[in-house]
């Protein structure tokens, strides 16, 4: 985005920024990293691409500017140079273009959004009720015209003033202030315009009121701002809610960890202090922060969200264990081998700004249509004004027909044409037990063409079952009480199916073997064929093997169930035209199993949170449009970066930020959810189709100044209607599809 004057990429900043001597230092805040200079600032106003251009672009012209990112769901700008340059000059230059910008503070990041969110619907509500009561008193000025004494007509329209010149103030202030910030600075963006057009209805209504004129336009103006303030306020809610998904994982990385000194003595440190080489100490049910190998001890460990492997991996001297995994058993002492901002959990951090910052660039319907209807709506104003004055009508006439002329250019309809879809499809969604998270979730997933599935968790139920048919009571009993002294899945599944009962004494567990104790003068062994000295059968899915004394082991098969009504809905989304493949982290031959047992062709294992994302920028690559349905800490990076996602209620708090949309009724609900995104869209652009088309039909009667208040009013209320009504179908084809 250039600094050339109205650009219909500009978009609302609504934020008053410091300037000059008023921006903060960030000196205090810049890390030294090698020979480079890092520095993370939080940029208020920056909403659209354009914006994110035009920092990054005046950022880059400094010198020594190795790297300038924003990202415009967060506002974190992050900045990287080498040389002396100054920080200050950082923060100068993005003040100068308009934008508010400080040092980046993550504990109130997300509470400043929220009091941004909850001032937006403040002013909403007071716009909203201020729009009601000016209709009911011009209702009374269109019901009287002709009849109505014009003192009476006169004192409504005051009336009328009154109400709106506060309701202006107060609510117009987010269009107002980023109007003024542009200005100032000699630069404009999409408010500049939306504060002329109020400022000129409110004015010319003043000026009709004062001069006793038939006709004001207190309702229209305060009306445009109520639509305006609907789809600023669901702008900043959206935003809020991506910010999450990269706030939770920041909770998970900051934690503490033990790490042990040159003598051995423990001491907590912060993750983000741990260096590679440094000796860390993990203790049964700890997760690790960062990376690192293991140098003493033995345990079980449960990478399940780290890598969706659905069962916990024997972690030994040597082996090494990624950030996220959790020790179960045993404690471990391990050797960092990267620091917490090259981890595991950080990388898959970066996934997630990298999918916010994609998704931001999406260029959804309504802004499409709004770069093309407001340079049209206002510059067919100017020309009338220009036209009429020119031909020698008055000052007075030719203001009062341009502005007759953007307000009868329906901008109600279009500020609804999105809106109200997108609360008509969300409100069917949730009675289906979807709940969407994005605002342009629905284009997104509408055009969809492949869909992307993990096993574990949302294919699979994610917890195994003892399947063998042909086991005694009395094995199932013994094989209890050893299971019942460990955590493991296996276990807990076995002991679930035994139900409560006693605990052998003097269990002894071996992590990635099994475990050992009497029963009843007779040794037994629970855990692996070797463990037991059986001979594996071949079986696909998880084993146990229980042996008592000299007797022939004993096989306790288990298997994870696939989801209910996974077939079902498979067989519904290929009917919409939707192809299908597995990429999971499990093991091969559970995967490949999942994938026979549901009729999918394609299926790929042991697939790491970067191998996702690669699998998912493959399939981009081709051409496809893929929807990503995951649920674990692994999934998350994909979960973001793809084109749409959707996660089940169950999953982990990040991979439910980092999704589109989530679900609670199964599997079922996807058919639903991809049904309801292509009506929506196919709504929309009905919607703004009549809204275009309404349009064509109205600006040429305003222009020639044959618009009448009254025909005015009529043909704004009819249209915003049948913008709704044609919304409302979407509940019309839910009881149908019932």
């Amino acid at each position: 985005m250039t600094d050339a004057p109205f650009s219909a990429e500009g978009c609302p900043s609504g934020l008053a920024p410091p300037s000059g001597s008023d921006v903060t230092d960030p000196a205090p805040f810049v890390r030294r990293v090698g020979g480079q200079s890092r520095l993370s600032l939080s940029v208020r106003g920056a909403k659209c691409g354009g914006c994110m251009s035009k920092i990054e672009g005046a950022l880059n012209k400094l010198p020594g500017i190795d790297t300038a990112r924003l990202n415009l769901s967060s506002g974190r700008l992050d900045v990287s140079w080498t040389g002396d340059l100054a920080p200050r000059q950082i923060s100068e230059t993005v003040s100068a273009l308009g934008y508010g910008v400080a040092p980046l503070d993550t504990g109130k990041g997300n509470d400043a959004n929220r009091k941004d969110e909850q001032s937006l619907l403040l002013a909403m509500g007071v716009a909203g009720f201020a729009t009601a009561n000016i209709m009911l008193l011009s209702v009374s000025v269109w019901g009287g015209h002709g009849e109505m004494g014009e003192a009476t007509r006169q004192g409504l329209h005051a009336l009328s003033g009154l109400i709106a010149l506060p309701t202006l103030l107060f609510s117009g202030r987010p269009f107002f202030r980023s109007a003024w910030n542009v200005l100032k600075h000699a630069r404009t963006n999409m408010d500049v315009p939306i504060s002329l057009a109020l400022i000129l209805a409110f004015g010319v209504s003043v000026a009709e009121t004062v001069s006793g004129g038939e006709h004001a336009y207190f309702d229209a103006a305060c009306m445009l701002l109520f639509f305006l303030l609907i789809g600023r306020f669901l702008d900043a809610r959206v935003r809020r809610r991506a910010y999450s998904a990269a706030r939770d994982l920041a909770a998970l990385s900051n934690r503490t960890v033990t790490r042990l000194g040159a003598d051995g003595s423990p001491a907590p440190a912060r993750a983000e202090d741990v260096r590679p080489g440094d000796r860390i100490l993990l203790a049964p049910g700890e997760r690790a922060v960062v990376d690192m190998v293991i140098e003493e001890g033995t345990s079980e460990v449960d990478e399940s969200l780290v890598s969706g492997e659905s069962l916990p991996r024997c972690a030994a001297p040597g082996s090494q264990m990624l950030a996220g995994a959790i020790n179960l058993t045993h404690p471990l002492t391990g050797r960092a081998t990267a620091a917490a901002a090259d981890s595991l959990l950080s990388d898959i951090g970066r996934m997630l700004e990298a999918g916010e910052q994609k998704r931001s660039t999406y260029r959804r319907i309504a802004d499409r249509a709004v770069t093309l209807y407001v340079p049209f709506v206002h510059s067919a104003a100017l020309l009338t004004f220009l036209g009429w004055w020119l031909s020698g009508t008055g000052l007075r006439e030719s203001i009062l027909i341009a502005v007759s002329t953007l307000i009868i250019t329906c901008p109600c309809a279009l500020a609804l044409a999105a809106p109200v879809v997108q609360v008509v499809a969300a409100g069917r969604l949730f009675r289906s037990g979807i709940f969407l998270r994005s605002g342009d979730a629905l284009e997104r997933i509408a055009a969809c063409d492949h869909i992307v599935f993990d096993k574990t968790g949302t294919l699979t139920l994610g917890t195994p079952r003892l399947s063998s048919t042909d086991l005694s009571p009395s094995v199932i009993a013994d094989a209890a009480r050893l299971a019942r002294a460990s955590r493991h899945p296996l276990s807990r599944a076995l002991t679930a199916i035994a139900g409560p009962g006693p605990v052998a004494s003097n269990v002894k567990e071996y992590p990635g073997l099994g475990l050992e104790a009497d029963l009843d003068g007779a040794p037994c062994r629970l855990g692996s064929a070797e463990w037991t000295g059986a001979t594996a059968s071949g079986h696909t899915g998880a084993s146990l093997f229980f042996a008592r004394g000299a007797e022939t082991p004993v096989e306790l098969r288990f298997e994870d169930d696939i989801q209910p009504d996974a077939i079902s809905s498979i067989a519904q989304l290929q009917k919409l035209g939707l192809t299908f493949e597995i990429v999971s982290g499990d093991h091969a031959s559970a995967v490949e199993e999942t994938a026979r047992r549901l009729g999918l062709d394609h299926w790929t294992a042991a697939a790491s949170p970067q191998a996702k994302v690669a699998r998912l920028r493959q399939l981009e690559a081709e051409g496809r449009r893929v929807l990503m349905v995951g649920d674990g800490l692994n999934d998350a990076g994909a979960l973001a970066l793809s084109h749409a996602s959707a996660a089940p209620g169950g999953a982990l708090d990040i991979s439910q930020s980092a999704s589109d949309a989530v679900y609670s009724n199964g599997l079922a609900s996807l058919p639903v959810l991809v049904r309801t995104a292509r009506g929506a869209k196919s709504a929309m652009l009905q919607n703004f189709g009549f809204a275009a088309a309404y349009n064509l039909v109205a600006v040429p009667i305003a222009v020639m100044g044959f618009a009448t208040p009254l025909v005015a009013a009529i043909a704004m209320s009819t249209s915003s209607t049948v913008v709704c009504l044609n919304a409302l179908r979407l509940n019309v084809k839910e009881k149908a599809a019932t």
